[in-house]
Order: structure tokens, then C-alpha cells, then sequence
């Protein structure tokens, strides 16, 4: 992973800023409808951080949070719309946090694809990553 021990990261507008602390637990690529549609993208890197690891540092006011299943809440900025976290009861005690948000996640590279078995059929990835899928969107495919 990284030799970093902390990230920084905002939203689009930055209304939203956010601070990781210590090595984050994984880095991934999600290819799962859900995530898809929130994104507008064919699919999202993700960085899981651990409880305790991660806070929002200024503006808590303009996360808007929307429980778009019954495991899984998704965090967005209510000023700019930028999608910008996922915490779900699949991953107890983890928030996952949208790669691209992180100002320099230098280091930091997704070393799987999760959920591949959902991905859009237009999308085509040739990149040597482990593929993942299953119910459970992390069984070896």
C-alpha cells in the first residue's frame, strides 16, 4: 500500500473536507449497480478506512446521507452533490471513502475489482487486478 499515514480530501466545491489517519485498510474498484448509479460512472475506487481513522473536518453541516438500501448509507455534499462516502452493515466499523476525492492520494492503488460479475457490459478492463464477484461481490472469480 502507501508509506503515508495520513490524506486529506474534499469534495468538488470544498465546502466538505476530511482527514484519514493511518494506513487505510484496502483500496478497490467497485463495479456494482448501485455504486454505478450513484456515481454516474462505470465504476468507483474506494478506499476503506477504519472506524476511528477517518473524520470529517470542516463542513459536517453539508453531508447529506441517504440510505439507499437496507444495509447502506451513502454521503454526499449537499452544496456541490459530490458522492463522497459508503458505510454499510456488510462492512461493520468501516467507511469507505471515493478515491478520486483524496487531494494526493499518491501511493494509494486499487489492488482488486469488486463485484466485476456486475459490471456494466460496456465496460472492458484489461489492467491485472484481481476480479472479485459473487453475492457477496468479494469471492475470487
Amino acid at each position: 500500500m502507501s508509506a503515508a499515514t495520513s490524506y486529506q480530501g474534499r469534495c468538488l466545491c470544498g465546502a466538505v473536507r476530511f482527514l484519514i489517519e493511518g494506513a487505510p485498510a484496502w483500496v478497490g474498484i467497485c463495479h456494482c449497480s448501485m455504486c454505478r448509479r450513484a456515481h454516474g460512472a462505470g465504476s468507483v475506487a474506494w478506499v476503506g478506512v477504519k472506524q476511528g481513522c477517518f473524520a470529517i473536518t470542516t463542513g459536517a453541516e453539508h453531508v447529506t446521507r441517504f440510505q439507499s438500501s437496507k444495509e447502506a448509507r451513502r454521503s454526499s455534499c449537499s452544496l456541490c452533490g459530490s458522492p463522497m462516502f459508503f458505510q454499510s452493515s456488510r462492512w461493520p466499523g468501516e467507511t469507505h471513502v471515493a478515491l478520486a476525492l483524496l487531494d494526493d492520494g499518491h501511493g494509494l492503488a486499487p489492488t482488486a475489482h469488486a463485484f466485476f460479475d456486475d459490471r456494466a457490459p460496456w465496460v472492458h478492463v484489461e489492467d491485472g487486478l484481481a476480479r472479485r464477484g459473487g453475492p457477496d461481490g468479494t469471492t475470487p472469480l
